[in-house]
């Protein structure tokens, strides 16, 4: 971290939502990007945070994103539909779809929103939070280009594929969990390679299949699980290309354009995205599900821990990181910092 720039939350947001403005996005693109990324930004997840406006913008400028679409959305049900994104930027589509799920579930108590002619849409927890912060159990998954060795694979076949789950606590920030279905997002290694930072043992392999540290080295990511338990990161994966893909009739992600290592910035790459929002009110109700919640989270967080360990629950790390960089500012990577002039 000593060669990252520490940027504090205003500045930092207001630069990148002019980066965006600047590269073509209308505003409400630009303005739901930049509410995604920042997301991303404070509570640690920087390989999703920032340091992907320039590549926004370069998609922007090469038309691959449409900068001012015209969404649309075509209700199939009374708790289902489909978000039509015109190949705008993927977090309007995904901020849009999740909200429309939970209005429609606030009348159905479950509802589901499939995205087709998306983009990508960064850390899924930010629209999985936007859910629980309107009182839902939320979960919001993206597909994205094959870039995970199946289990026991030598080539790219799956994206990372995440999966984000956000629910309400009363007074407390949600519980949210926010985590790829590979080793780790391919972000990350591209995050590694500007900071000349080692990868982990087991979470990427290179071209010919064979477990690498070496982020420059690094062809493909593995799955979740790593070596002997892959299957189940490749198994997750899958769920996740049944629900984003197959299920919105978007492009499956062996076939996907991508993202970065392409001189293709013209084609739009047709991702989908799969949003889902629950009511507690219809089920147990918000009076015993607070309760319950809280008594699940007070019982987790002090269950015994392992010498030298803390458990906790999803989204605690985050929202500590988040507390801290309120304190000491954002921390961005040099070649970020002189793209958004921060």
């Amino acid at each position: 971290m000593s060669e990252m720039i520490l940027v504090r939350e205003p500045a930092l947001e207001a630069a990148t939502f002019a980066a965006l403005r600047e590269g073509g996005a209308d505003e409400r693109s630009a303005g739901a990007a930049t509410r995604a990324m920042m997301h991303a930004s404070r509570i640690g997840v920087d390989s999703h945070g920032v340091r992907l406006t320039a590549h926004y913008v370069k998609a922007l400028q090469g038309s691959r994103i449409n900068g001012a679409p015209n969404m649309e959305v075509r209700r199939t049900a009374a708790s289902s539909a489909v978000l039509d994104a015109d190949d705008g930027l993927g977090h309007a589509a995904a901020y849009e779809g999740m909200k429309l799920a939970c209005a429609m579930a606030k009348d159905t108590g479950v509802a589901a929103v499939g995205i087709l002619r998306s983009s990508h849409y960064g850390a899924g927890g930010a629209y999985a939070l936007a859910g629980a912060e309107e009182g839902m159990i939320s979960l919001s998954m993206t597909q994205s280009d094959a870039v995970v060795a199946l289990h026991g694979g030598a080539e790219r076949f799956h994206g990372t594929n995440p999966i984000a789950v956000g629910a309400p606590v009363p007074g407390e920030r949600p519980w949210l969990l926010d985590m790829a279905t590979s080793s780790i997002p391919f972000n990350r290694v591209l995050l590694y390679r500007t900071l000349g930072k080692t990868l982990s043992d087991g979470v990427a392999a290179d071209a010919s299949g064979q477990p690498t540290t070496d982020p420059n080295a690094a062809d493909m990511l593995m799955p979740l699980g790593g070596v002997d338990f892959g299957f189940k990161g490749a198994g997750l994966a899958g769920l996740v290309t049944l629900f984003s893909s197959i299920l919105t009739g978007s492009t499956l992600d062996h076939l996907v354009i991508r993202m970065a290592e392409t001189d293709d910035f013209q084609t739009p790459r047709n991702l989908g995205h799969f949003c889902l929002a629950i009511d507690p009110d219809r089920f147990v109700g918000r009076q015993f599900y607070e309760t319950a919640i809280m008594r699940y989270l007070v019982d987790l967080r002090s269950s015994v821990a392992r010498t030298g360990e803390t458990v906790m629950a999803p989204g605690d790390r985050e929202w500590a990181v988040e507390q801290e960089r309120q304190r000491t500012g954002i921390p961005v990577d040099p070649e970020t910092a002189r793209f958004l002039r921060v």
